[in-house]
């Protein structure tokens, strides 16, 4: 049952002479929430489902402009709706203490405004989706190069409020590395971070806006570098013996500056998926590794697009690899985006499916694996949990976990909600508590800790100068 729009008709008439406006169930519903696995289960009848009160859609930045003026006016909370991929309810319908909430859908604002090839620089419009994007750059023969698991649905704008980090993060970054620039919509007039490639013009204030998930403005549109569109892209498996041996190789290939662009290790629960997903020819690699004496084997995914393969190689040959070659990369690029797709038939079988993932220093990555494990186990009994890492660094690594256990059917949602806490006290403790999920509203309990009383005092600060009536995305971050 969806609850009736509270939108006044003032208020929907002020908006409607903005832009389209529309207060239809269906398109109300389609903007209530994003894809976590808590938004599922709401939507299937478990827990309170927040619906937005009305959907604005508008097709220019300054249409966006009024709308938040009107919203103003009108004591409206405004959500800000890309591709609804969040899984940290940053998109959910949050009104707190305002009349309604509107999702302030950004599909009107897909252009493409510009392309400089001499500078590599584009500018996107913050509705484009991650295809889109590649298509309309690669007429210019152009990629971004960012391609997260969201990539399908997840929009410019989206990239640019959590800090989205894309498969191949080693060769191309994450996407504030990025970014030139990004306009932005706020309740107090426009705001423009950014000018040159570099400056010393006081604190990078579109630093500000990157990671700030709608509480700060609505972005409108990004000035990103692109770089030209490889000709052919390798992606290879290797194995390694046993988790540890993984860490190593690939903290010794990120602190000798030799990381291959896309660059994940898998554990040894992960990599038994893998392989079954492989095919038919399964239990011949099984058998083969075997032979090559690998007892517990880690699957390594080696791919390059825009970084030279012969230096990584190279490394690899100081460590104890058993290469698997094309096939097996091929297998996890043509599979890479199945994870969200299985989830309703998961969800249809009685499985709670859920992911977590944080980032940490390299002497602390097994530490916080296994505390983490540990953590599951001792709220869910006897959870499958994989994990892999899949962002590299010199000092670090991402870790990203897979959580499957059979659902509690009496309550699903306190199962795991208190798995989550569980987890998190001990992501906090040892690591960050989101690389690249953002914030949103699931990870707000942590975040004091992570950045200090003075660092919420600071976002709080800018909250209240650029949002004065605190009408966007409320609820979360800060």
């Amino acid at each position: 049952m969806v609850p009736p729009s509270e939108l006044t008709e003032d208020a929907f008439t002020a908006l409607e002479a903005v832009c389209a406006v529309s207060v239809e169930d269906a398109d109300r519903l389609g903007r209530a929430g994003g894809l976590s696995y808590l938004d599922l289960l709401r939507r299937r009848g478990h827990g309170e489902l927040a619906v937005p009160d009305a959907v604005v859609q508008p097709g220019s930045p300054e249409e966006v402009l009024e709308v938040l003026r009107v919203c103003v006016e009108y004591d409206i909370a405004v959500v800000p709706f890309g591709g609804g991929t969040s899984v940290v309810g940053g998109v959910e319908a949050l009104r707190g203490s305002k009349s309604a909430v509107v999702a302030l859908d950004l599909a009107g604002l897909g252009r493409l405004v510009s392309v400089d090839p001499v500078s590599r620089v584009a500018v996107l419009q913050a509705g484009i989706t991650g295809p889109e994007a590649e298509k309309l750059l690669g007429e210019h023969g152009f990629t971004l190069g960012h391609v997260p698991q969201s990539f399908e649905r997840a929009t410019i704008g989206g990239f640019a409020a959590t800090r989205s980090a894309g498969q191949a993060s080693s060769g191309y970054g994450r996407f504030e590395d990025m970014v030139e620039s990004v306009r932005v919509a706020t309740p107090v007039g426009e705001w423009v971070a950014g000018a040159a490639p570099a400056s010393a013009a006081g604190p990078d204030l579109k630093q500000l806006v990157l990671g700030s998930e709608g509480l700060f403005g609505v972005i409108t549109e990004v000035s990103v570098r692109v770089r030209p569109k490889p000709s052919a892209a390798r992606y290879e498996g290797f194995v390694v013996d046993g988790w540890e041996a993984g860490v190593s190789l690939v903290r010794s290939l990120a602190q000798a500056g030799v990381l291959a662009d896309v660059t994940r290790l898998s554990d040894a629960d992960e990599t038994e998926v893998a392989l079954e997903m492989a095919g038919a020819k399964a239990d011949l690699v099984k058998k083969y590794l075997r032979v090559r004496g690998v007892r517990q084997p880690c699957l390594v995914i080696l791919g390059w697009e825009c970084r030279a393969r012969a230096a990584t190689v190279r490394a690899l040959s100081g460590h104890k690899v058993v290469r698997l070659g094309r096939a097996m990369g091929d297998s996890w690029l043509h599979g890479r985006f199945n994870g969200p797709r299985q989830r309703d038939a998961l969800l249809d079988a009685g499985v709670c499916v859920e992911t977590l993932e944080t980032a940490t220093c390299w002497s602390r990555v097994s530490e916080l694996r296994d505390a983490v494990r540990e953590a599951l186990v001792g709220e869910l009994g006897n959870p499958v949990v994989m994990c892999h890492v899949s962002h590299a660094y010199e000092t670090g690594a991402s870790l990203y976990f897979t959580v499957l256990v059979p659902r509690d059917l009496s309550d699903p949602v306190g199962q795991w909600g208190k798995a989550k806490v569980a987890a998190s006290d001990v992501i906090s403790r040892l690591g960050t508590i989101t690389h690249h999920h953002a914030v949103g509203r699931d990870h707000l309990p942590w975040l004091e800790k992570e950045i200090g009383v003075v660092g919420v005092d600071v976002l709080r600060a800018v909250k209240e100068r650029v949002d004065p009536t605190g009408i966007l995305n409320p609820g979360k971050l800060v």
